[in-house]
């Protein structure tokens, strides 16, 4: 299945580039699209926070991939138990291994929403 979605060419210094393109800050990458994110760390994550992916459902993303920053971190037992709620799985790892993982999982043709804080 050919897919849009940009590549994570690279990340750190607080923001990402994206298919050549540099992004400021923590970004959200949803049905192929980037947009940025309002989350600057685990802290700031609520189930608010993920209500586009949320208003998307299962029918078109699979799970969320979420990069926690510079060190993994559990997510609240809000954040897992509202996405499983919406039929949504949940993965989640410090940002460098989301990056990483998200290039593979795309060029694979996997369905997801990368939810990723800036380090």
């Amino acid at each position: 299945m050919a897919r849009d979605a940009p590549t994570i060419d690279a990340y750190g210094d607080g923001g990402f580039r994206l298919a050549g393109a540099r992004h400021d800050g923590s970004v959200l990458i949803l049905a192929d699209t980037a947009r940025p994110w309002p989350v600057t760390s685990m802290a700031d994550l609520t189930l608010a926070a993920l209500q586009d992916v949320l208003a998307v459902g299962p029918a078109e993303v699979e799970f969320v991939l979420l990069g926690t920053g510079a060190r993994n971190a559990l997510p609240s037992r809000e954040i897992r138990e509202g996405l499983r709620a919406a039929g949504l799985g949940l993965e989640f790892m410090d940002t460098a291994a989301a990056a990483k993982l998200y290039n593979l999982l795309t060029s694979e043709g996997r369905k997801l929403a990368a939810a990723l804080i800036a380090v």
